[in-house]
This record gives C-alpha cells, sequence and structure tokens, in this order.
C-alpha cells in the first residue's frame, strides 16, 4: 500500500502532505525531527502511481487541498485545544479515507 497523509503543525496554520508505502516508519521519522506535529488525515492506495497522483493534486492545485481542509475543519485546529480527539492511549485520531494502516502482522 501507498499512504498520501496530512499532518498539522502545533500552530494549525503549518500543514504537511507526504507520500510513502510505510506510515508507521514515516511517522516515527517526522516525530524524531517534529515532536508535536499529528496525523490528521491519511488515504492508502494499491497503485504508487494513483497515491503521487493524489499527492501532487494535494500539493499543487489549491482547490484539492482548499476542499480536503475544509472537509477537516473541525481536525483542523490547535494541538492546544485537541483533547477529545484522542483515543485512550493517547494517539491521535485518524481520519482515512480508502483503507485502514496494516497491522503489526502485515509488516512482515
Amino acid at each position: 500500500m501507498y499512504y498520501v497523509y496530512m499532518l498539522q503543525s502545533p500552530k494549525a496554520d503549518d500543514i504537511y502532505i507526504g507520500l510513502t508505502p510505510d506510515l508507521r516508519r514515516r511517522m516515527r521519522e517526522h516525530r524524531s525531527e517534529h515532536r508535536n506535529w499529528r496525523l490528521i488525515y491519511y488515504e492508502a492506495y494499491a497503485s504508487e502511481k494513483d497515491a503521487r497522483l493524489r499527492e501532487r493534486r494535494l500539493k499543487h492545485h489549491g482547490s484539492g487541498k482548499a476542499e480536503l481542509k475544509k472537509r477537516l475543519q473541525n481536525s483542523l485546529q490547535p494541538v492546544s485545544q485537541i483533547g477529545a480527539g484522542r483515543s485512550e492511549m493517547g494517539q491521535p485520531t485518524v481520519y482515512q479515507k480508502h483503507s485502514t494502516l496494516p497491522s503489526r502482522e502485515d509488516d512482515v
């Protein structure tokens, strides 16, 4: 699977859009550099080509990014205001479109 994902900065005005075949690994990498950024959305694709096309549209076409921000308006808020959007384990609530993250057994 290939994942197109969106991270939000603690200030809530910075958004990062990326693409990766391993979302868990990529999130660990992001957290080592930007501890307070949080995953607010991801989409999973079976085709790398489809994922790259979607990432490009979100990054380079304002209407795609604007539409996604509009759809996620309740998720896009300063990290300090977030609490209800966290699971019992303190992990951010993840919004998805196509699939779920692979289970640990699938990671092998």
